[in-house]
């Protein structure tokens, strides 16, 4: 693991994505030892954690008549709409038992009720920022390593958004999941690498 200025960010490794969950990622709890490993090494961790309201726009079931999976335009941009997952306080939106959780921060997001946030940098919107990045550049972190739930979406547009930002950024793939949906997976490591993301195994 890298020095001092480098931070583990831990994405969304919660009952919901994995097997049993609502929004379940095939392997999702594969990837755990791992993570546990990784996070006794950095010296920074932080845990992202989505944390939708019941209402929350992104869910099909608030769209009379939408399927799981179809698509609807927001005034953001196009919108997958998602089986409800990760509703704040529940068991589904709590970490996986199996997860450490002494991270230096756990940041929540998607916690607006009228717009998702996949990345844990930016809303959906790529204007309304979390805060992440000003408390990683508090800390004196120039070095990004991206693991979790899910790679296609997620992981991949956090670690997007942190290359953007200006940090080194790679994502660990054999410590992340994928949904793959209508060819999500190829499209996000197109999009990774072309922003400058290292991809290793």
């Amino acid at each position: 693991m890298a020095g001092p200025h480098h931070a583990l960010i831990v994405i969304d490794i919660q009952n919901d994505f994995c097997p049993g969950g609502a929004l379940a990622v095939a392997g999702g709890d594969e990837i755990l030892p791992r993570v546990n490993a990784l996070m006794t090494e950095a010296p920074v961790t932080v845990l992202t954690q989505d944390w939708h309201p019941a209402d929350h726009a992104s869910f099909a079931e608030n769209h009379p008549g939408a399927a799981p999976f179809s698509q609807i335009a927001m005034p953001y941009g196009a919108q997958t709409l998602w089986p409800a997952h990760c509703v704040q306080g529940t068991r589904g939106a709590d970490f996986h038992p199996a997860l450490r959780t002494d991270a230096d921060l756990i940041l929540r997001k998607g916690f607006r009720r009228a717009i998702d946030s996949y990345s844990a940098f930016f809303e959906n919107d790529h204007t309304t920022a979390t805060g992440l990045a000003g408390y990683l550049r508090e800390r004196g972190i120039t070095e990004l390593t991206f693991v979790g739930l899910a790679l296609d979406f997620c992981v991949a547009w956090s670690a997007i958004d942190a290359a953007k930002l200006g940090f080194r950024t790679r994502v660990l793939e054999g410590a992340c999941r994928a949904i793959d949906l209508n060819g999500s997976l190829d499209a996000a490591r197109a999009q990774m690498l072309a922003a400058g993301v290292g991809l290793e195994p």
